[in-house]
């Protein structure tokens, strides 16, 4: 009894586990998949542009800008290539011949691979997006805007 002053301190340190635990769960789920988005969008913003000066600048003979976009969404595919991502390749025609395209990325957050639930007590988790717009002239290959 004389080393022994105070209260009884055996399994505090399961306690703080207990405690702490979770809360670091939480925080590397957030971080892994704020970097895995990070990385996806870095990829798809450089393919998104690569694509588009590539098939939509140039198209081939008799191609309307409807196959040029669709071209570029399976480029898009094929480089982020992840299941939790979406993409699509909008287009429009404006003025002067110029052509718009559009390309758009939505990332849904997954927990280290595994899908998460879309709502959380009532709550909506939209997906997380990215777009990247370029116009470009079809009639004069390799002039963008």
């Amino acid at each position: 009894m004389v080393g022994r002053q105070g209260c009884d301190e055996r399994g505090q340190a399961t306690v703080e586990l207990a405690v702490v635990l979770p809360i670091a769960i939480i925080v590397a789920v957030i971080v892994v998949n704020a970097l895995a988005f990070l990385g996806s969008c870095a990829t798809f913003d450089r393919v998104a542009r690569q694509a588009v000066c590539a098939w939509g600048a140039a198209p081939a003979a008799g191609q309307d800008s409807r196959e040029v976009a669709s071209a570029v969404k399976d480029e898009l595919e094929r480089a982020v290539g992840a299941q939790n991502v979406v993409v699509s390749v909008g287009v429009e025609d404006t003025e002067f011949g110029l052509v718009r395209f559009t390309a758009r990325m939505e990332y849904s957050p997954t927990l280290f691979g595994l899908g998460l639930r879309r709502e959380i007590f009532g709550i909506a988790l939209p997906p997380m997006t990215r777009e990247v717009s370029m116009v470009v002239d079809a009639y004069k290959p390799g002039v963008l805007f």
